[in-house]
């Protein structure tokens, strides 16, 4: 591990830092990214340790139906190429936020700021989080040191190379995932049965728990089935969070905006959805092989939570050597998705709140050094968030659940309706604060304020996530339209190019 970490280290510091010699370089690339580098970036970025953790727990614990992680994204970027890239390239915009700023303002965009820093944060607290258990599972190795040494890595190279640092590293990092996690999964099938008695154990256990949650296409499953009760609207609402909630990322349109072309920046992510499906394969088996395990025959006991189910499969089923290369696919997903996050969190920082709100005048060195100290400050919060929270998966779809509420529905009103203007903006935001967190968060201590039905354990199960997007949605025309004249839309443009 110690000599993969090495590697990538000085793929990222030694090598992309020579090219790294101005803002546009550090923060898109020049655009001038390869398609093939951007389109493995691009799938090495969603891959992470969330993902390939929280795929696995899921299909463990609650059966592939719940498994809406590697399709939910991969439509969203599919989505995401086809309408937004396209789009977002043809305005040679720097960052996500820059067509809000032309619309909107640039104090309204500081406030929009903050939605789309917690998604990155929280993001990254989620990865840091499912590698910090890994680690401890298999290497012995404790939480906090494994996070704190993970974190620093990235941190160290990202500031010295910006983009071309992330990128280089990125493809060397999902090749190793690929290669990782594909080699785990045959030999934790031999030792467990081979795939028909896995699967089949599988089908009938998830019956038996009464869930009906083993299909992977839910109309032939009992979509309809009573057992479902408000879990169908549930199910909705948070795939629709992963489908639409994975478009308004700066992490995402980073990789767009450095394309070469439009045509380039579409084929980029439809492409990267695809390998994000293929990566995510290995995971759900591997949950499917710890639901049939026996752990009590290996010696070991049953996983503490399901989040284990992962790190349990390379420690117990595979040769060393093979788990070895298991969590270092685990690793590279993390390193691959943490680098590009805390980076592209500091570049929204840098273009979007520095330079026009504190020093309208800032030359390109100096919004650099902001973005190397952002970079260090927002990787230290994401570590510290990650040392203190330990549900890999609430926090990866809590990062989601921000940017869909409040940020999807600003995104797509300022690049598709002309009318869009700053009032109906804020009236946007605050209706889609209300209602999202009047459902109350439970990771964040929040109580439920607003009497929404569906309660079941102390989880509201009414779609109130996708109610708070498309109320938004909305509230931004309707309030524009009702104050054009007082408050006249501004043209989409490009106010600040490199």
């Amino acid at each position: 591990m110690l000599i993969s970490y090495a590697l990538v280290y000085y793929i990222g510091a030694v090598t992309a830092g020579k090219k790294s010699d101005n803002l546009s370089d550090m923060m898109l690339g020049g655009r001038q990214v390869p398609i093939w580098i951007s389109m493995f970036t691009m799938a090495a970025t969603w891959v992470g340790g969330g993902y390939i953790n929280g795929t696995a727990e899921s299909s463990y614990a609650s059966g592939l139906v719940w498994v809406q992680a590697p399709w939910g994204y991969a439509l969203s970027l599919i989505i995401g190429g086809i309408f937004y890239a396209r789009k977002m390239r043809r305005y040679q915009f720097t960052t996500m936020l820059d067509p809000l700023e032309a619309r909107f303002g640039d104090r309204v965009t500081g406030v929009l700021f903050l939605p789309a820093l917690a998604g990155e944060i929280f993001w990254s607290g989620a990865i840091l989080t499912a590698l910090g258990t890994t680690f401890g599972t298999i290497l012995g190795l404790d939480f906090t040191t494994s996070i704190i040494l993970s974190a620093a890595i990235a941190v160290a190279y990202t500031v010295v190379g910006g983009l071309w640092s992330v990128v280089y590293t990125d493809v060397l990092q999902f090749g190793i995932i690929i290669v990782g996690l594909y080699l785990v999964v045959p030999f934790a099938l031999g030792e467990t049965g081979g795939f028909a008695q896995n699967w089949s154990n599988y089908v009938t256990g998830m019956e038996q728990m009464g869930s009906n949650f083993s299909s992977l296409i839910p109309p032939l499953d009992g979509w309809k089935d009573p057992d479902w009760g408000p879990y169908y609207w549930n199910w909705w609402d948070s795939a629709l969070l992963l489908i639409f909630g994975g478009i308004p990322w700066q992490v995402y349109f980073q990789r767009v905006l450095s394309a070469k072309s439009e045509k380039t920046a579409m084929w980029l992510s439809i492409l990267a959805g695809f390998w994000a499906i293929i990566a995510a394969i290995p995971a759900a088996l591997i949950g499917v092989i710890g639901f049939n395990t026996d752990w009590a025959a290996l010696g070991a006991s049953e996983p503490e939570t399901s989040a284990l189910i992962l790190p349990y499969v390379l420690r117990y089923l595979t040769p060393e050597l093979i788990g070895a290369l298991g969590l270092g696919a685990l690793a590279a997903a993390v390193m691959s998705s943490v680098d590009s996050s805390i980076l592209s969190a500091s570049s929204l920082a840098s273009w979007n709140v520095y330079r026009p709100l504190v020093k309208p005048k800032a030359s390109g060195e100096q919004l650099q050094k902001i973005i190397k100290r952002s970079i260090v400050i927002i990787g230290v919060a994401a570590t510290l968030i990650a040392l203190n929270v330990k549900s890999v998966y609430e926090l990866w779809y809590l990062s989601s659940d921000f940017v869909y509420c409040m940020l999807f529905p600003q995104l797509t009103m300022a690049l598709f309706f002309k009318g869009a203007n700053r009032y109906g903006s804020i009236a946007g935001l605050v209706v889609a604060f209300i209602l999202r967190f009047g459902g109350g968060e439970p990771v964040l201590g929040i109580p439920q304020i607003i009497p929404y039905p569906m309660v079941e354990d102390g989880a509201v199960l009414f779609p109130f996530r996708t109610l708070a997007m498309v109320s938004s949605l909305i509230a931004i025309y309707v309030v524009s339209k009702l104050t054009a004249k007082i408050c006249p839309p501004r043209p989409l443009k490009n106010l600040r190019k490199i």
